[in-house]
């Protein structure tokens, strides 16, 4: 007998009456007093389980009587339509193999009760047997695997950058050190060293020889907060392009993005469903608009002019030059525009020391991308190509040039305009989910005083 997972029969890739092997685990189970019982399996392939009738004349029918939620099995038998209302397909057992007891069946964490996501967080290592779980840990495997798609076909290269660097790329002091030895001069390194913030200024460099790179991975913030919209480790995809400028970015950002929701839609309409009906029934509804709807681009200078006239609604007061705080952000996307937006052009004071200045002295190339309900999911800028104003701001961020040396050579040899931008991955898949806690959306979350697994 074959060896099919659940997600092959949904498809419709077994054909009736096929003599199938399946394993997983069992959901549910209710035994009926005609003498056989009903099985409902899940192996992860695909958010509906498989019904399993089991008759008693199966040899081991005692033990399947006492079978409970979270014991897994393996069923060979007979695929046939379901006389049932409540699902298309159903597998008639010849024989059951019982893999794995659940001990203590009442300790089980993970019954059929709805539980909470935050009690689902104390229990991470037994979460993804959910429903939820289950469903967004395949959007996620889908999102990361079609980003890989999509940039291969359209020509960048993968650089897989250092997760241990010597340089601080946002400037923060928000850094997880690395240290073997009490003192720098004897530790590990000889040097300062610690988790990276950001792969950018690494994959630069790969930039300024292959045109078109990109990484994809893990980065760290030692920011001492525990909202909703923050981890101290997720994940960020970050792209980088010679030869070109912020107009660019706006546009590959936006490419990619609409190109995630169009496939996610596709691609995975049974977990999109799931979360249809049990989280926001408007998420079809809104990816589509989003998809079909040019992204509305505005400068920095005009979101404060939009602000301003707001100020009275937010705790932190707004002013040119000051930060677009997560209030401001929302304010923007849900209530004034009601949209995706991208704003341009903010003021150099407030970015990255690698920032292309523009032609006003006061302003820098930089965009970010907010969405409703999340706020920034997408960062960038035209990078700083001209050396002579690259050390400039070095020294006006009190800097050390000397620590810069291999950055700096980019602008010494061969320099040219390049442009890029970071994706927090975490919360793409909260707009595109509805869930609105990332730490549901990462496998094992790492947070202030939280690194229980």
């Amino acid at each position: 007998m074959k060896k099919i997972s659940i997600k092959d029969i949904w498809n419709n890739k077994i054909k009736i009456n096929s003599l199938i092997t399946i394993k997983g685990w069992i959901k549910s189970k209710r035994n009926s007093k005609l003498g056989f019982s009903f099985l409902s399996v899940y192996d992860g392939s695909h958010i509906n389980n498989i019904q399993i009738i089991a008759k008693k004349k199966i040899s081991n029918y005692n033990d399947i009587l006492n079978l409970t939620t979270g014991c897994s099995v393996e069923i060979k038998g007979k695929l046939i339509l379901s006389i049932g209302k409540k699902q298309k397909y159903e597998i008639n057992a010849n024989t059951i193999k019982i893999i794995g007891w659940v001990y203590k069946k009442e300790s089980y964490p993970i019954s059929l009760k709805k539980h909470s996501n935050s009690f689902l967080r104390s229990v991470a290592h037994l979460r993804p047997r959910t429903n939820l779980i289950s469903v967004i840990s395949r959007i996620r495997h889908f999102l990361s695997y079609e980003i890989h798609s999509y940039l291969n076909d359209n020509g960048y290269y993968l650089i897989n950058t250092p997760l241990i660097t010597t340089l601080n790329t946002e400037g923060s002091g928000d850094l997880f050190y690395i240290n073997t030895k009490k003192d720098n001069k004897n530790n590990f390194f000889q040097k300062k060293a610690f988790l990276t913030v950001s792969g950018q200024l690494h994959l630069e460099t790969y930039a300024c020889a292959l045109s078109k790179v990109y990484t994809f991975g893990p980065t760290f913030r030692a920011e001492n907060s525990n909202t909703r919209k923050h981890l101290s480790e997720f994940w960020m995809l970050e792209l980088e392009k010679s030869f070109s400028n912020l107009k660019n970015i706006n546009i590959i950002s936006e490419k990619l993005i609409k190109h995630l929701f169009k496939k996610v839609i596709e691609k995975c309409d049974s977990d999109i469903n799931f979360l249809s009906n049990n989280i926001n029934c408007n998420i079809v509804k809104k990816l589509k608009k989003d998809i079909n709807s040019e992204f509305i681009k505005i400068n920095y200078s005009e979101a404060i002019e939009i602000l301003y006239k707001k100020n009275k609604l937010f705790n932190r007061k707004i002013f040119w030059g000051s930060e677009i705080y997560k209030e401001h952000e929302i304010y923007l996307t849900n209530n004034y525009f009601n949209c995706p937006i991208i704003i341009n052009n903010y003021p150099k004071k407030i970015k990255a020391f690698y920032m292309r200045l523009n032609d006003d002295n006061k302003t820098v190339a930089a965009m970010d991308i907010l969405f409703p309900n999340v706020g920034e999911i997408i960062g960038g800028s035209q990078r700083e190509e001209r050396l002579n104003i690259l050390d400039l701001k070095l020294k006006e961020m009190n800097f050390k040039k000397k620590d810069y040396w291999w950055y700096r050579d980019l602008r010494k040899y061969g320099t040219v305009p390049h442009s890029g931008f970071g994706l927090g991955f975490e919360r793409l898949i909260s707009y595109i989910t509805g869930i609105k806690n990332i730490k549901d959306l990462i496998p094992f979350p790492r947070t202030p005083k939280s690194a229980y697994f």
